[in-house]
């Protein structure tokens, strides 16, 4: 089992923060405000809005119309009208202020701090403890962007963008979570029933419309949790990671890393794939890599089932689909053999993204009338034994070949041998999506040149056929290639 230890350092679990995101109670709670500008206003609503009990410090002669609208609305606002002093302070939870001047913020600030009252003076962070975040608000269901400070408008269109995926429904449904909590609490203990009990809640929230049925299907769901919790046994999820660029991610594969105990991933997932995943999962590399030392097949099938049998939520992480020369099948049946639910998520095949990155259809009815991946890789290491080359050497039909960095020359030369003209088009990708992406545009008979130049050190994909003549011509230009030797384009 020594193969399945780390080989590479794990990602951080949380990234550095510019600041703590904090949610503060403050209903019924005293909080303090000096100034009756506009923004001191706005401050005034939001802190209004979380029920807090809002004092508000300035002279008659500053309030503006805004604050003099809120002030006459009552609320839980109390207007004295005077200058701030340093006997505001006492019991309040929170201090804000609007300064116009850095001597009276730093007066106002210091204050506070002598009172251990945390302090907020609006429009000057040197002055703040605390910031306010953009807000979408879905009560109970609260979203808050910050920049630090650096870039306010950039926080204002991530909002606007929240805003369009959030459904206003969003609230009703936060509603009801407090309305079922306890009744959740004690049917379902804490760990993977409860939290799978509510990732189907949020399935149901974001796809369904709340009606007088919702609230009865869901205690339903509570009782096919407590009957799976009886059986004592987790499940895999078989979880296609794409490419290696975590935007090419699908939602479904999200919400498996969202919801797993343990990730089992390969050596090709990328870090920001893996910074979506649940924060408290334990992470485990079992790295499958052509050329290098790896896992056995055997380790991580047996691993993946004493995980399940422990009652773990085990998500196996591949990089691109786990179907396609991903050795799903192997897995499957092991774990089907040991009645363990499996499920499958697919994900962006490389073949895919590398015909994305290149602006190539693998399809375009005027080259290609069928397309083929084909594996350059076999369990001895070599290109398989039973490849129809006669099939393949038609330049009409699409090829994709993975793993083939190795094998490169070998499938050059049965190509040739084949019948394939030498000028057919050929491309070849390197970490295709990544930010180490690499391609060469050229003819089948400078293949085995160019990988060498290339090298096989990160993950090749060779495609071969008329329908990457536009790519060749475009390379051609950018790429200044001559006969007799290989340039090579990095991504940008």
């Amino acid at each position: 089992m020594d193969a399945l230890k780390p080989q590479r350092n794990e990602p951080a679990r949380m990234e550095r923060l510019a600041k703590l995101p904090v949610f503060w109670g403050l209903e019924g709670k005293r909080v303090v405000l000096a100034g009756g500008s506009d923004g001191a206003a706005w401050k005034a609503e939001l802190l209004l809005a979380c029920g807090a009990e809002l004092h508000l410090y300035c002279e008659e002669s500053e309030l503006s119309e805004s604050f003099a609208a809120l002030v006459a609305k009552g609320q839980m606002l109390r207007w004295h009208d005077r200058p701030w002093a340093p006997d505001i302070f006492e019991g309040a939870e929170l201090a804000l202020a609007d300064c116009e001047t850095d001597a009276e913020a730093g007066s106002f600030y210091d204050a506070a701090r002598a009172a251990g009252v945390p302090v907020n003076v609006i429009d000057k962070p040197e002055f703040c403890q605390f910031q306010f975040g953009s807000i979408v608000n879905r009560s109970p269901v609260v979203v808050s962007i910050s920049t630090d400070g650096a870039a306010p408008i950039l926080a204002q269109a991530i909002r606007r963008r929240i805003e369009t995926l959030l459904p206003l429904s969003l609230k009703d449904w936060g509603a009801l979570a407090q309305t079922i909590r306890e009744r959740v609490n004690l049917r379902l203990a804490p760990g993977a029933s409860r939290r799978s009990f509510w990732e189907k809640f949020v399935d149901r929230a974001f796809t369904e419309r709340l009606d007088e049925g919702s609230e009865e299907r869901l205690l339903a769901d509570i009782g096919m949790q407590v009957a799976r919790a009886g059986s004592g046994r987790g499940l895999v999820t078989l979880v296609g990671a794409g490419p290696g660029d975590a935007e090419l991610l699908t939602l479904k594969a999200v919400r498996a890393l969202q919801a797993a105990d343990v990730i089992l991933f390969d050596d090709l997932v990328s870090a920001e794939v893996l910074e979506l995943a649940r924060r408290e999962a334990k992470r485990m590399l079992v790295g499958k890599r052509g050329g290098r030392e790896s896992c056995r097949q055997e380790d991580i099938n047996d691993m993946m089932i004493r995980l399940a049998k422990a009652g773990k939520r085990v998500v196996r992480l591949k990089s691109g689909d786990p179907m396609i020369f991903g050795r799903a099948g192997e897995e499957i049946a092991a774990l089907e053999a040991e009645n363990i639910p499996v499920e499958i998520v697919p994900g962006i095949t490389a073949a895919s993204a590398m015909a994305s990155r290149l602006g190539v259809s693998l399809t375009h009815r005027d080259h290609a009338q069928s397309v083929r991946f084909v594996t350059g890789h076999s369990r001895q290491g070599k290109l398989p034994e039973n490849i129809d080359w006669q099939s393949l050497s038609n330049p009409s039909v699409t090829t994709v070949f993975y793993m083939g960095g190795r094998t490169a020359g070998d499938i050059q030369s049965c190509l040739l041998a084949h019948g394939m003209p030498a000028s057919t088009p050929v491309v070849v990708m390197i970490s295709v999506s990544r930010a180490n992406e690499q391609r060469w545009c050229g003819s089948l008979a400078q293949l085995a040149v160019a990988v060498e130049r290339l090298g096989v050190n990160e993950p090749v994909l060779i495609g071969i056929g008329d329908t990457f003549h536009s790519a060749s011509a475009a390379f051609s230009v950018t790429g200044s290639e001559e006969a007799n030797s290989v340039s090579v384009q990095k991504a940008g």
